[in-house]
């Protein structure tokens, strides 16, 4: 954050101060919307949601050394009121990106976001001052909070995109508008909002690439016909990335660790060099593909990306997190978010760690699946059946019934049971586990079974 006086972001984005003693009161740390993350010099972010409002918790937030409080209505304690506390967050992101001159990347994709994106702000950070998203604070009100971290000395911004819906991407590259654009995937997350299908999502996530510069860069999976259509809707110049011999920057000699872990010859116009990810799953290729595309286009070399590439760990929770229990069972929480493409990935890295070991998946719902949701869930069960899973907890009423239906009538030896929610599935978990399992927790985030993985790794 660069610093900034409270009656300069006033302006900024059209404020009243109310109860402020010292309009010149400086701003100098970043912005939280979580009143427990709040440090001293910054600013707290009052935003009212379905469960709390944020405005309840000014006076706790400015106590912790916040300078002021950005709100919709006087909250008692210097605050910066204005009509809608999203809109303003973003116009001082977009002011102070005016003042600043960071190489700005922007990256969306139905799968893989969160992953790409903490393997490219590893590989980044290596080289120069690198600020990405944390988490997943991809949509209208993370994303400014990302930029506000940002300073004079920030090199490369990396900003997670997330679209919901069309004209999301067109809202956020309007706040930051990037130079560097990477589409990952179009696959079925947030089909219930996006539309009927693929193109859909596909006519959504475009808006990206969209808002480049002829100067800029966009950065397309030459493994997704979705993402290679949208080469005729960007000025930018365009960078292949993919397993295909055409693709700028490759994967050759793909194979998989004793560990499950994907190894490969990276591939770029620069040259060549070895990778090993600490990642598990080969699904892990593309994401890595993906960040070297970026890094390749802002100029690094090949042996500079493999190396950092090969330093690389995980670094948000609930993606494919490994957790090794003293009684040598291994719980595997991918439970932060769902969807089919995400699902069967991790299935399938899943049972490439266990090897011979006694594998157990806890599944509940993927979300925002439309009309065509029972018909993935039970393409799931079938999966789980045919990757031959010993046991399958089903979690939750409706569709998680059709994925335990299809994994039992499949036949494939499975043990398949069916619990009502969270608190059932922790109990048969626990229960059924033997020393040496491999257990999968997984589902859309809304389902809460991160509780559930995090329970069992600490039985």
């Amino acid at each position: 954050m660069i610093p900034m006086t409270l009656d300069t972001i006033a302006r900024v984005v059209g404020a009243r101060l109310c109860d402020v003693r010292d309009p010149r009161a400086t701003v100098t740390a970043p912005s939280a919307v979580d009143s427990r993350e709040v440090v001293p010099g910054g600013l707290f972010v009052a935003t009212a949601g379905a469960r709390v409002d944020g405005h309840d918790y000014a006076a706790g937030a400015v106590a912790a050394g916040a300078v002021a409080v950005l709100a919709s209505r006087p909250v008692g304690v210097p605050a910066l009121v204005v009509e809608d506390v999203q809109l303003a967050i973003g116009l001082l992101a977009k002011h102070l990106l005016e003042h600043i001159s960071p190489a700005v990347i922007g990256l969306t994709g139905s799968v893989g976001k969160t992953t790409t994106k903490d393997l490219l702000a590893q590989v980044l950070e290596r080289h120069a001052a690198t600020v990405a998203t944390d988490r997943s604070f991809n949509n209208e009100l993370g994303l400014p909070l990302t930029v506000l971290r940002a300073d004079a000395t920030t090199r490369y911004l990396v900003l997670e995109m997330g679209a919901g819906r069309k004209g999301d991407l067109t809202y956020l590259t309007g706040l930051a508008p990037p130079r560097v654009g990477l589409v990952l995937n179009v696959g079925s997350a947030h089909v219930e909002r996006l539309g009927a299908g693929p193109a859909d999502v596909a006519e959504a996530k475009g808006e990206l690439v969209e808002s480049l510069p002829a100067d800029g860069f966009a950065l397309l999976n030459a493994d997704d016909p979705y993402v290679m259509g949208m080469a005729g809707r960007t000025k930018a110049t365009i960078l292949l990335y993919g397993r295909p011999a055409q693709a700028h920057v490759r994967a050759e000699d793909v194979r998989m660790t004793d560990r499950a872990r994907a190894a490969f010859e990276l591939v770029t116009p620069s040259g060549r060099a070895s990778v090993e990810l600490d990642l598990i799953g080969e699904h892990q290729v593309s994401n890595a593909l993906a960040a070297a595309a970026v890094a390749t286009a802002l100029g690094l070399g090949a042996a500079e990306i493999a190396d950092g590439l090969n330093a690389a760990r995980r670094r948000s929770a609930g993606r494919l997190e490994i957790v090794e229990r003293p009684d040598g069972v291994t719980v595997v929480n991918d439970a932060y978010n769902a969807s089919p493409e995400s699902m069967r990935a991790g299935l399938r890295a899943v049972k490439a760690l266990a090897g011979s070991r006694r594998t157990v998946a806890v599944l509940g719902a993927m979300g925002q699946q439309a009309d065509a949701s029972r018909a993935r869930h039970a393409e799931i069960g079938r999966l789980v059946a045919d990757l031959g899973f010993d046991v399958l907890i089903a979690v939750g009423a409706g569709d998680p019934l059709a994925l335990a239906e299809a994994a039992e009538s499949a036949n494939r030896g499975a043990a398949v049971h069916a619990v009502e929610d969270v608190a059932g599935a922790l109990s048969l978990a626990t229960a059924l586990l033997q020393p040496g399992d491999v257990v999968f927790v997984k589902a859309s985030s809304e389902i809460g079974l991160g509780v559930c993985a995090r329970a069992l790794a600490i039985l």
